[in-house]
């Protein structure tokens, strides 16, 4: 059996904020030692979309289930980790409720300590585990419920120095998704036929004040949306590749234009890509494109595909700092679906 290090620190963290049931073991914030992830994509894509109850229903079912996997896949019992660590919030509040409990009861039982974790701060982390945090640094957030920079002195602090006003990025991905007739989840098969066309649709590049950080991604999507009824109205054909170049084009370049200038105006070492549209093909070209010609000293990190989505590896990465800092949870700790980035 793996035994660790006295001076190790061994976290055991689950994740259950939406629709994938996971946990992992990471030592020392950087070392994954396993990564179990069940996903509920095929539950979920009849309803074009994630179905609040039936996700907390899988997550019941699942959660002893990929906990066991993890120890197994680590070669560990629950005497061999350090500490338990667990996404406390934001995300649906019955998905999010399952994973807390399961920490708590395996807090418990082992006497190990619980660490409260906020799932955007575990995306963050998730790119530890491919380099060291060189502060100060900037992350882009990019997922179906949020689209932030984050600007980051030291670890485990957060500036939030711009968001979305409306859509998150990955929603819009979603919405015109569904208006193509494509399946859930619509992101991937947007950035999939991106890839076949050509972006010759004049779509909006929305840049809101000079000099802002926030996003908004509504009007680009209302535009798609009259677009396509417009040209349907005509008895156009859309060209569905090339639309969807178009609006992958328009949402790029606003997410890389803007994190260009925070990078470069705040002076920072590293920006580091987090969520699951990091995962999207059309964005990582683009901001490995621009930072190597406009910024070639600002260190870039994007994670593998892996640790894009939704996983527990993220949640220990992020857990092993807020250990480390000293973040305890009571067995009264509850699920936080709004929970604020701090």
């Amino acid at each position: 059996m793996s035994q660790k290090n006295e001076r190790d620190i061994v976290v055991l963290a689950i994740e259950t904020s939406c629709d994938e049931t996971a946990a992992a073991i990471v030592r020392n914030g950087r070392e994954v030692l396993a990564n179990v992830v069940a996903s509920q994509i095929e539950s979920h894509k009849r309803f074009g979309g994630v179905v609040p109850e039936v996700a907390s229903r899988h997550h019941v079912e699942e959660i002893t289930i990929v906990i066991e996997a993890a120890l197994e896949e680590a070669n560990m019992s629950l005497q061999d980790v350090t500490a338990i660590a667990v996404t406390e919030g934001p995300g649906l509040v019955g998905a999010l409720l399952v994973g807390v409990n399961a920490a708590k009861a395996v807090a418990f039982a082992s006497s190990k300590p619980l660490v409260p974790v906020h799932h955007i701060a575990g995306h963050i982390y998730a790119n530890r585990i491919v380099s060291e945090f060189q502060f100060p640094l900037l992350a882009l957030i990019v997922s179906g419920g949020h689209t932030e920079l984050v600007l980051m002195r030291e670890h485990g602090h957060y500036e939030v120095i711009g968001e979305t006003r409306d859509d998150a990025a990955g929603e819009a991905y979603d919405k015109v998704a569904r208006v193509l007739g494509m399946p859930y989840p619509g992101g991937p098969n947007i950035d999939r036929l991106a890839q076949t066309g050509d972006p010759l649709y004049p779509l909006p590049r929305i840049w809101l004040e000079p000099d802002s950080y926030d996003f908004s991604f509504s009007g680009l999507k209302s535009a798609v949306i009259n677009l396509v009824h417009n040209m349907e109205q005509r008895g156009e054909q859309v060209n569905e590749a090339n639309l969807a170049a178009s609006f992958q084009a328009s949402v790029v370049e606003v997410l890389v234009g803007k994190t260009v200038n925070a990078a470069r105006n705040l002076n920072v070492k590293q920006v580091l890509v987090a969520g699951g549209v990091a995962a999207n093909q059309g964005l990582r070209t683009a901001m490995n494109v621009a930072f190597q010609a406009e910024l070639p000293n600002v260190e870039l990190i994007i994670p593998p595909l892996a640790l894009c989505g939704d996983n527990a590896v993220m949640i220990a990465a992020a857990g092993t700092i807020a250990y480390q800092q000293g973040r305890r949870a009571g067995l009264d700790l509850n699920a936080n679906p709004g929970l604020q980035l701090l």
